[in-house]
């Protein structure tokens, strides 16, 4: 039997370890500034390796010029506006650039000598004071690809394999024998990875904090809503336990939770408390916490400063896109009155790897401290190193992913691990009324959140990267374009779009925003659904492509505009608050933002910040001294502002291989969120909404995906014809013959038999109108006997194609 976990704990740590940590007084006076602060310090804390060798070599995020992002803000406007908007949204950057602006440049200047960043601070505080539910709000996940061997593919093999390669990893990183993140050669910023494990965002009454236990060694594993911890580390952070004994640790685990019914285990699950609006549930910890004679501090500590948080699901998701929906938010189900479904078991403040029955795999994250591309590759090394330790087990030979790796736990002396306990020990929380009542409501509230989305997957198989880099476009580009050719197939409408550029090229970088919708992009979706020829409408999308294209690496080189203006709104309501404060010390009004840098500001998942505006009488003219700032300038009162921060179409590009799917929730009550992998032949997408048709924009999606390679490969073959002409004739001339060649009738291509049969080539979808797109693929199907999907139409065509060489050499 194991020991009680107080002794457990009383005897595993030494001083200032985790144990001590865990106090009446709240977890987060346990931890030190530094590891609550993230912004304490430049970097990580670390002795020379190759992990961070290059961090002081990389370049400051620069300060863009205030005229050329004003220029870049209504140049991403323009598609949004009509004639009056633009000229108002003129007028008050015209007026922002003769007074507020270079007022508000010059203090954030002043403001980012000596930081790391000048956004830095103002990022964590966007995200960290955000007080609404973290749950499709900010966390995102990813669904990894099934294991390749099958006979791992059960929960507790497949859970065991990923903890393993991700303890792995861990070391990489403690040690810096994590090779650094490249791009064209160049290394990339690391930070974010010593901030990947060991972390919990921690709510207070003042906004949430960044705790981090850089030496944690323990896992934390969820199991039908019941809480269970073991060791894996050393103090060196070394492996000390089998891939076969921690199996049986997470078989003892699931057999235990077996004991409880889950309608019971469901009334204690408080994980649920973290998925409460943030400032209900800092006071929730608080009652955890208060209590001397009572060992919630303890457990809270050990779940706080644990890796990572395993969950172990009981469910068994049947479709992709309800897999999607279990690794974003968990399932609601309710019967008796109790809520079963997954998401009881769950813990949102911290990175979790989730594993279903059958061994679906996928990861949650919090997104405060880490971005897509940072957690991307750490499942990627992960699900990588299983696949190569499995090889390894079949020839010793095979290469390892990893500098150095753990001793064999097998072979090492136990006295070597230190003081560590690998029985797994089960948290036992006190239930006091208060939490009990808390706990339900707080479910009531997510099962309602759960029920107001909706998911559906794309798993387009016609094509992917290699085909349309063949066609010479940009695959992002290309994707971006579909995403708005589709969107405006259904409704006639542009709407703002957002998508993320990694900045990691510079020192603590996190994102730009790339605005997708531009003049270019609008030209293109207008000319597809109108009456155009094929070369008319592919034109049109090179362009719109091309346009993307160029935004995309301009905004990798921190030169958008969304970052720096959010920065200078943060510069203007720090003047404000300072102001306030001083007026409130002379007896005058109170400070609208309570002491926060950005009040008034919300963050997006997808980057993107709402600003609300202070109404309180804090940035009232006749109560503020202070010259030009005295008022809200005119740029950010201007209604387009908070346009180009409402986000229609959230989408992010962030996948390769080792994922299935990548998604989080929509930005906006009436918009998309929209996660895509773009494979070699093919292309994943997952998307979300509140309801709003989610299934019919998938189908325009998969239908234009058809028609728009139809459109490409009809062109490319009149441009060889064309070609083939001029050779024709000469060969004639020399023959004394004549060959027939390909000849246009209305914009197909058909070729001349010689006895006057014509062969129609198309192989697509045939043209369509502006207001049939969400019947194009109830057509298509009815048209297949077999009732095969559009997508495996178009990769039946392209098997076909294959068989053709000479033809497809041509493109």
């Amino acid at each position: 039997m194991p020991k009680s976990l107080n002794e457990s704990l009383a005897n595993q740590q030494p001083p200032n370890s985790d144990a001590d940590r865990a106090s009446p007084n709240g977890v987060k006076e346990a931890y030190a500034p530094l590891e609550r602060e993230p912004l304490a310090a430049h970097g990580p804390r670390r002795k020379p390796g190759i992990t961070y060798a290059a961090q002081e070599k990389l370049p400051k995020l620069p300060i863009p010029d205030l005229e050329d992002t004003c220029r870049k803000y209504q140049a991403v406007l323009a598609p949004l506006q009509n004639g009056r908007e633009q000229q108002d949204t003129a007028a008050a950057v015209h007026e922002f650039l003769k007074a507020d602006g270079p007022e508000l440049q010059a203090r954030l200047k002043k403001y980012a000598t000596g930081k790391t960043s000048y956004i830095e601070q103002f990022w964590y505080d966007s995200y960290l004071n955000f007080d609404n539910s973290v749950v499709l709000n900010l966390n995102p996940f990813f669904l990894l690809e099934d294991d390749p061997t099958p006979a791992r593919n059960n929960q507790v093999t497949r859970a065991a394999s990923l903890v393993i390669s991700a303890l792995c990893f861990v070391r990489a990183v403690r040690q810096e024998e994590l090779p650094p993140d490249t791009l064209k050669g160049s290394p990339l910023c690391m930070y974010q990875y010593s901030r990947l494990f060991g972390t919990a965002r921690i709510p207070t009454e003042n906004g949430c904090q960044i705790a981090q236990d850089s030496g944690s060694r323990h896992i934390v594993v969820l199991c039908k809503g019941q809480f269970y911890w073991f060791d894996v580390l050393d103090d060196n952070s070394d492996i000390i336990m089998t891939e076969k004994d921690l199996a049986l640790n997470l078989q003892v685990i699931v057999d235990d939770a077996e004991q409880t019914p889950i309608q019971e285990a469901a009334k204690g699950a408080l994980g649920v408390l973290s998925t409460e609006n943030r400032k209900i549930w800092a006071g929730l910890r608080d009652v955890l916490t208060r209590e001397d004679d009572s060992n919630n501090a303890e457990c809270l500590s050990i779940v706080d400063s644990a890796l990572f948080i395993l969950c172990l699901d009981y469910t068994e998701p049947k479709t992709g896109a309800e897999l999607c929906g279990n690794m974003l938010c968990g399932t609601s189900e309710v019967v008796k009155g109790v809520q079963i479904g997954t998401c009881t078991n769950r813990w949102y403040d911290k990175m979790q790897i989730i594993v279903c029955k059958n061994g679906s795999a996928g990861i949650n994250f919090e997104h405060t401290g880490v971005d897509g591309h940072t957690v991307l590759r750490m499942a990627s090394d992960v699900y990588t190193d299983t696949i190569l330790r499995f090889a390894k087990s079949i020839n010793g030979q095979a290469p390892s992913l990893w500098t150095s790796t753990s001793p064999d736990p097998a072979k090492r002396d136990p006295d070597s691990f230190g003081d560590v306990s690998t029985t797994p020990h089960k948290l036992e929380w006190d239930m006091l009324p208060e939490l009990s009542t808390a706990l339900r409501f707080a479910e009531t509230r997510l099962a309602d959140l759960i029920q107001q989305n909706e998911f559906e997957i794309l798993e387009f198989g016609g094509y992917g990267k290699n085909f349309i880099t063949s066609m010479g476009f940009s695959p992002d580009a290309f994707v971006q374009m579909a995403f708005q050719a589709a969107y405006y197939g259904l409704y006639g409408r542009v709407e703002n779009i957002y998508e993320p550029a990694m900045t990691k090229v510079f020192l603590h970088g996190r994102t730009e925003a790339i605005r997708a919708a531009t003049l270019e992009s609008t030209d293109f979706v207008k000319t597809f659904w109108a009456d155009n020829n094929p070369a008319h409408k592919v034109d049109a999308l090179r362009k719109a492509a091309q346009k993307h294209t160029k935004l995309t690496k301009e905004c990798a080189q921190a030169l958008g505009q969304d970052r720096h203006l959010y920065a200078l709104y943060c510069v203007w309501q720090r003047h404000v608050d300072e102001e306030g404060a001083e007026a409130a010390s002379s007896g005058g009004y109170s400070s609208p933002a309570d002491g926060s840098s950005d009040a008034g500001v919300s963050p997006r998942k997808d980057g993107s910040i709402s600003p609300s505006p202070p109404r309180s009488p804090g940035t009232n003219k006749s109560n503020v001294k202070g010259g030009v700032l005295q008022h809200m300038p005119s740029l950010f009162a201007d209604p387009a502002y908070d346009r180009i921060n409402t986000t229609i179409l959230s989408t992010s590009n962030c996948g390769n291989p080792a994922l299935r799917h990548f998604g989080f929730g929509p930005s906006s009550a009436d918009g998309f969120g929209i996660g895509y992998i773009i494979k070699e032949d093919s292309i994943s997408i997952c998307i979300s909404s509140k309801h709003r048709q989610t299934k019919r924009f998938v189908e325009s999606l998969e239908a234009y995906f058809g028609e728009i390679k139809r459109l490409l490969r009809s062109v490319k073959k009149a441009e060889g014809a064309g070609r083939s002409r001029v050779r024709e004739s000469e060969l004639a001339e020399r023959r004394g013959k004549v060959i027939k060649g390909d000849v246009r009738v209305d914009d197909k291509v058909t070729r001349e038999s010689g006895e006057g049969e014509v062969e129609d080539e198309d192989e697509g979808l045939g043209g369509y109108g502006f207001f049939d797109a969400g019947m194009l693929l109830q057509a298509l199907k009815a048209s297949q006997e077999d009732k095969e999907r559009p997508s495996d139409k178009a990769a039946g065509h392209a098997r076909r194609a294959i068989g053709k060489k000479l033809r497809l050499s041509e493109y």
